[in-house]
Order: structure tokens, then C-alpha cells, then sequence
């Protein structure tokens, strides 16, 4: 080392000396040991900066009374407690200020009475706070004394109380007999209710379909989650770049709060791009197009397409807003799609038109209406086909979770069902119907464990003549058996081409370890397989590990799969998106 590098090293070491020396030290120390108690007299008394030993001397006076308060806050009124100024010597650099504190008996809660009148007390909503730590006998504990006021008002707030107040809020100590009372008596007062919602700022679209946005009428009782609700639902309608919802009580005429919307347009057109990776597909580009609105009754129109080397589509569509114009819609959609799967000897020139009626149930669930003629010119094998096919058809989807980028618990459920009758613009009969389940939970903090089964079946006259590739079931790939090429699993012909099954069974479990926020480890079994009859079926399995790592758009999987049931080597996946 040089003599300046050696110069350098020791400024810093001198520097970082001299800092620690000039620190004054704070040692708090409770005996028998109590580590809340420790932690609120620290909390109490601060930081010490720099003081000098006289400085401290001065300090200790009212550190004291301070480690009193933070002593007499969680129910030790007898505490005994001393202070020590210890000056700074060779082995401690800094003067240190000892607080010794021996916390002797808790005072301890002898009768409570915690009780709403009026109106919310008939509430179930409203909640009577009735905490364990709150009963007769529990150690006194000033904090939860406030959380219990802090309860109550904060539930007027939301349920519209605005005239309440205490009647009674009285915490009695007594020292030496070592108990407490506690009294909380709460008069809510008329509930208030929400007015007339008005909208203003700059917006294209009429009131009639503003007002149709809006869950709620006038005169309903106050809750400011209906008011968060709506603007929410504002926001993400697509139709606004920005949203503000009022709804102050200090607005209100008489006991009716108005609510006043102000809306910002978002730009009337926008296009996206983007580009992701799957070892299904290999790598692929989207890119999309929406004109947001057309007119003031809310009407919308785009495109969308997907580029891959084994798949390209692009698909059109016209909403009309129905009634909630939130969630239901009249669509009018129209795409085509070319595919051709590696591997198999399927290719896949595919067009489709029709009307759907999305909307969502007071159940929960979303649900699809359609009315679909599908042409499809196609080959399988050495075979090759034209299909015509007009099929109604609905579909029900319910997804519940704690997140939807990146749940810890949660379930989907999704079904779908469409059919065609022979001589109705449709070349065969056919009942198509399929199944998809998926959970998962989160045990303790690390632990999780994801669900998937999948069922599929076709019942049909014309099976092997007249039902096209997109109407048959393969397995295998990423989000289906792992270990196994992208919809590889299929029945056979007698050349050996896979043309796909009438029947589809799939399932999978997993379980992951969270090493940190972001990155998990996991380990796997997939199971399943198409098949043309239903007699117990051959199902393959694949088994591996992999990792997790939670972006911002959902987890990024990459696996290493091996299939147990067919000769080959490990298989490496790599998908991206939400577990649910």
C-alpha cells in the first residue's frame, strides 16, 4: 500500500472515531426483563444526539419523568426507576445515560363499559369495540384504551355519524389499589345519507350514461366505501384520465351529503406494443389499437393482434355499454387466426364472427353469452378439411383473491360450453364443453401450494370428419403437463400424426418456498392427457423444480421438467403472469 493510501484509511478511521466517540449512548434496563416496556421508554425518550457528560446530567431529570409516562402508559404506575450518567472512559468512548427500571405490579382493569347509543347501535356493521386486551382483569394499557376511541370514530366517519360524540370517555386510575376503569359511552346521532351525484369537468359522454356508472341512489345511507367504490369504477371504466369524488359532511344540507364528481378526459385514442417470451410459443409481439369512445352514449371499437412463429392472429370489436355500463357490455367481435403446431402436423386457418353478452351476476360471477360461426380450414395429419360451424355458447368465470398480480390466496373457477345442430349453417352436431379450476393458499409466511385441474369433452356424430383442430384437446407445455412439448399429448393416427382427443383431464400440484419478497423456489408433479374414449385413459406425468421471480406484471417461472412416462432428456419451461 502506498504511504498516501495509508493516509487515507487512517483519516476515515480517525473519522469514524471521533463520530462514535462524540455519540451519547442510551442503555435502558428492566429487570425482570420486559421487552415492550423497553422498547416504549426508548421510544419515549428519543435519540441523545451529541450531549457531553454535564449535558447529560441536566438530560436525566427528564428522562426520568419520560420513562415514567412510557412506564404508566402500559400499566406500570408503581414502577422504580433510577438514573445513571456514566462518563465516557477508555472502553465505553461516549457518556452513557442509564435508565434501570423495576416495573413492580401492573395496575389492572376492574370495570369497563364500552357502549353505543342510537342509531348505529343497531348497526351490525358497526362494530362495539370488544378486544380481549379490554376486559375486567386485563393489564391496563393506555394505548388500547385509544385504539377503542379510535374504533368508534373512525366507523362514524364511514357510516355517516357526523353529529356523534362521547357522552362518556373516562379512564380512572388508581395507584395504589392497582385497578382501572374504564368508561366509553358514544351517542351516534341520525345517520347521514348521500345525495345527488353530480358530475362535472370536461367529458364527452352524457349524464344519462354518467349516471348509470353510479351503484347508489340518493337518499342511500352514508358509507365512504360507496364513495371509494365509485371512484374506482370511474378510473378504471377507460373512459377518464383522471378522477375526483367529494363527498364532505361539512357540505351537507340538512342530514343529505351531496356528491360532487369531477372527470378529465383521457385521450380519445391509445396503442400499445409489447413483446414477451414463452417456450411454447418461442418469442412473440402484441399490439393493440382503442378508440375509447365514439359518441356521447359511451360506444368503443378496436383491434388487438399477437405474433408468434406458430401462431399469428388479429381480432376486431365494438362495445356498446348495456346496464351497469360497468360490467355489461354488448360486444360485437370478429378475428382470424393462423397456427400451426410444431410437432404435431395440425395446421389451422381460422375465422370467427359474432355478437357476446358480457356481464357480471350479483353472485360474483362473470358471465358470457355468444352467438359464434367459426370457419375453419384446416389439416391434421394427411388430412385436410373445411369446417362450418354457428355455435350459442355461454361461459361463467369467478376469480377471488387478495391480489391479482401476485395473490398469496385465492381461487379461479371458469367454465364454458357451446354447441352447433347439423343443417344450421353447421356441418355437424356438437357439444363442446370444458373446465378449469385453480387454487391457491399461503401457509404461515413462506409456504405456498397451487392447485390446477382442467377437464375438456366433445360429444359430437362427426368427430373424426367434421371437428376442426380449435375444437380438439391437446396437452403438454407450460400451463398444462410440464416435461412435454407444447400440445404434444394427443392421440395418434395410424401414420403417427397427433390430430387431438375428444376428452381432455390435466392437473397439477406445487409447492413453493419464498426465499425473499421477490424470489421463490418450487417444485412440482403435472398429470394429464387427451384421449378419444372414456375408458380409464393413459395419463402422462411430468415432474421438476424451478424458480419464481415476482415482477411487476406477475411472477416470471422458469422450470426444469422431466417426463416420466417417455424416453428424452429434461425439459426446460419458461412462462410469465399471474398463478391465478
Amino acid at each position: 500500500m502506498t504511504y498516501s493510501g495509508r493516509l487515507t484509511w487512517g483519516l476515515v478511521f480517525w473519522a469514524a472515531s471521533f463520530a462514535a466517540w462524540g455519540q451519547s449512548e442510551l442503555l435502558v434496563k428492566v429487570k425482570p426483563a420486559n421487552k415492550a416496556l423497553k422498547a416504549n421508554v426508548e421510544g419515549y425518550i428519543g435519540t441523545l444526539g451529541d450531549r457531553d457528560e454535564e449535558a447529560l446530567l441536566r438530560f436525566s431529570r427528564g428522562a426520568e419523568e419520560q420513562a415514567r409516562k412510557a412506564a404508566q402508559a402500559l400499566g406500570y404506575y408503581q414502577a422504580q426507576i433510577d438514573t445513571e450518567v456514566k462518563p465516557a472512559s477508555d472502553a465505553d468512548h461516549s457518556p452513557q445515560l442509564i435508565i434501570r427500571i423495576d416495573p413492580g405490579e401492573p395496575v389492572r382493569l376492574r370495570n369497563v363499559t364500552v357502549r353505543i347509543d342510537g342509531p348505529a347501535s343497531e348497526m351490525k356493521a358497526f362494530r362495539v369495540p370488544d378486544s380481549k386486551a379490554l376486559r375486567a382483569g386485563e393489564q391496563l394499557n393506555h394505548g388500547h384504551y385509544e385504539d377503542a376511541k379510535r374504533l368508534i370514530q373512525n366507523q362514524a366517519s364511514r357510516y355517516g355519524f357526523f353529529s356523534g360524540r362521547f357522552t362518556r370517555q373516562r379512564l380512572a386510575v388508581d395507584p395504589q389499589a392497582g385497578v382501572a376503569d374504564i368508561e366509553l359511552v358514544y351517542q351516534s346521532g341520525p345517520r347521514y345519507r348521500l345525495g345527488a351525484v353530480t358530475f362535472g369537468g370536461d367529458t364527452p359522454l352524457d349524464d344519462d350514461l354518467l349516471h348509470r356508472m353510479v351503484s347508489f341512489k340518493p337518499g342511500t345511507p352514508y358509507d365512504s366505501e360507496l364513495i371509494a367504490e365509485l371512484n374506482n369504477d370511474l378510473q378504471s371504466s377507460g373512459y377518464f384520465e383522471g378522477v375526483r369524488v367529494d363527498a364532505a359532511p361539512t357540505a351537507a344540507v340538512g342530514e343529505e351529503v351531496p356528491v360532487d364528481v369531477r372527470l378529465e378526459t383521457r385521450k380519445p385514442r391509445t396503442m400499445g406494443l409489447g413483446l414477451g417470451f414463452s417456450t411454447d410459443v418461442g418469442p412473440r409481439g402484441k399490439a393493440n389499437w382503442t378508440r375509447h369512445w365514439v359518441n356521447p352514449q359511451g360506444h368503443s371499437y378496436g383491434w388487438e393482434t399477437e405474433l408468434s412463429a406458430p401462431r399469428q392472429n388479429v381480432g376486431l370489436w365494438y362495445d356498446i355499454p348495456l346496464d351497469p355500463p360497468l360490467t355489461d357490455k354488448l360486444r360485437f367481435a370478429g378475428g382470424y387466426q393462423n397456427e400451426e403446431l410444431a410437432g404435431t402436423d395440425t395446421l389451422s386457418k381460422l375465422l370467427t364472427v359474432g355478437p357476446e353478452w358480457h356481464s357480471k351476476l350479483p353472485s360474483g360471477w362473470q358471465r358470457v353469452i355468444s352467438l359464434k360461426y367459426q370457419r375453419e380450414e384446416y389439416r391434421l395429419g394427411d388430412d385436410s378439411g373445411l369446417s362450418n360451424l354457428l355455435m350459442p355458447g355461454v361461459s361463467y368465470s369467478f376469480l377471488r383473491s387478495d391480489n391479482r398480480i401476485d395473490p398469496h390466496n385465492g381461487y379461479r373457477l371458469q367454465f364454458d360450453v357451446q354447441g352447433a345442430k347439423e343443417g344450421l349453417v353447421s356441418d355437424t352436431n356438437l357439444l363442446h364443453g370444458n373446465v378449469l379450476l385453480k387454487g391457491l393458499t399461503t401457509l404461515g409466511h413462506n409456504h405456498r401450494l397451487l392447485g390446477r385441474v382442467q377437464f375438456g369433452g366433445s360429444a359430437t356424430n362427426g368427430f373424426k370428419n367434421n371437428i376442426p383442430p380449435s375444437l380438439r384437446f391437446f396437452a403438454g407445455g407450460d400451463q398444462s403437463v410440464r416435461g412435454y412439448d407444447y400440445q404434444t399429448l394427443s392421440p395418434k393416427n395410424s401414420d403417427g400424426d397427433r390430430i387431438g382427443g375428444r376428452y381432455l383431464v390435466a392437473g397439477s400440484v406445487e409447492y413453493q418456498y419464498s426465499l425473499t419478497e421477490k424470489w421463490r423456489l418450487a417444485t412440482f408433479v403435472d398429470q394429464g392427457n387427451s384421449f378419444n374414449n372414456l375408458e380409464l385413459p393413459s395419463l402422462k406425468t411430468g415432474v421438476g423444480f424451478g424458480v419464481r421471480w415476482v415482477s411487476p406484471v406477475g411472477p416470471l417461472r422458469l422450470d426444469l421438467a422431466k417426463a416420466l412416462d417417455d424416453e428424452g432428456g429434461i425439459r426446460l419451461h419458461f412462462s410469465m403472469g399471474p398463478e391465478l
